[in-house]
């Protein structure tokens, strides 16, 4: 089974909106904002997402920024969303996504990379341990009501 990455196209935009709402359980993730939101990031380079092929078949993403931070020369990789078709996990197509990024960021000079993952998605969190990453801090967010 050959895994091929490449960069997100504008005709992908469903298989990756699928897999949002799918496997990462993000009910508001629609076609529209999606298409907006890709069309926002496409302007600044800081942002990038990459799908998994099979096939021509897209079975997994990975969308990442690189952000700047005081005491880091270049930055940070900040990995923003990661998802591979239930039908397609446990076959390395999740680690192939994270090694992408990993020559991606060291082809840059990056040294660091974070993601956050839902407190109770433990199987995610097997993963990330699984290739390399530590648990060393905690994320927050709060809901800033708008009205």
């Amino acid at each position: 089974m050959e895994i091929k990455i490449r960069e997100i196209e504008t005709n992908d935009s469903s298989k990756v909106v699928f897999l949002w709402n799918d496997v990462l359980g993000v009910r508001t993730v629609t076609i529209e904002n999606f298409r907006v939101t890709m069309e926002q990031m496409s302007k600044a380079s800081n942002y990038k997402t990459f799908v998994a092929l099979i096939e021509n078949h897209i079975v997994g993403f990975i969308s990442i920024v690189h952000a700047l931070a005081v005491g880091s020369a270049n930055g940070y990789l900040h990995i923003t969303g990661l998802a591979v078709h239930s039908d397609y996990q446990r076959h390395g197509i999740g680690t192939e996504l994270l090694r992408f990024i990993e020559n991606y960021a060291k082809d840059r000079g990056i040294a660091s990379i974070i993601l956050c993952t839902g407190m109770k998605r433990t199987k995610a969190h097997a993963f990330y341990k699984y290739n390399g990453y530590d648990k060393d801090s905690y994320c927050f967010d709060k809901v800033i009501n708008l009205d």
